[in-house]
């Protein structure tokens, strides 16, 4: 669709149509469906955030408020391509841990950062490109995301819970759901401080 030249684009109508495709709004990608200025849809855009029916999560991306059901793993690999949910947030999802991190841990191979809205709140920390692997894809409403395995999420926090220099504590963590053939197999692949870690603590 191209609106005419001219003509002012009714955004509480269009915020409508587009919540039904997808929970995830690019001014770019507007910006040529609708033959409009990209400058004028982030105009366009940060008046319908201050009316409530748009957030601003990164450059060029919003979550449209309008779209029901609206998951902020939908932005995991939309905001870092080759992140996946892990650490305390797949922990907790897996039934492993009783505590509910305030922001969805991931991990990525990329830089570090914490993206903080009024509805999302995402962390990614960095990991070695050798350790990304042991995720699976689930699906959302309007997307999709990926989250490690029971196992790979334990490694994961293990190890960087390590490398900050950070305590690890395993009192708080319900194991049974944890493939202990498949954990010690997957924890070849980590440094020895980690088998060294879940050897004294449980295995």
């Amino acid at each position: 669709m191209v609106v005419a030249r001219g003509t002012v684009l009714d955004w509480a109508k269009t915020l409508r149509k587009e919540a039904s495709r997808s929970a995830i709004l690019r001014s770019d990608e507007l910006a040529r469906k609708y033959g409009i200025a990209e400058a004028v849809v982030g105009n366009a855009l940060r008046r319908q955030e201050r009316r409530g029916l748009v957030e601003h999560v990164s450059r060029r991306l919003y979550v449209n408020k309008l779209a029901h059901e609206f998951s902020p793993r939908e932005l995991v690999g939309i905001l870092r391509p080759d992140a996946y949910i892990s650490l305390e947030s797949a922990l907790a999802e897996w039934g492993i841990s009783t505590q509910s991190p305030s922001a969805l841990t991931c991990v990525t191979t990329g830089f570090p950062r914490k993206f903080r809205g009024p509805s999302v709140q995402i962390v990614y920390r960095h990991i070695a490109k050798k350790l990304h692997w042991g995720f699976e894809t689930k699906r959302t409403r309007h997307g999709s995301y990926r989250i490690a395995e029971p196992e790979k999420a334990l490694l994961d926090w293990i190890y960087l819970q390590r490398q900050e220099g950070l305590p690890v504590a395993f009192d708080e963590l319900s194991l049974n759901v944890i493939d202990k053939k498949k954990l010690r197999q997957y924890a070849l692949k980590y440094p020895n401080s980690v088998q060294q870690t879940l050897q004294e603590a449980w295995l």
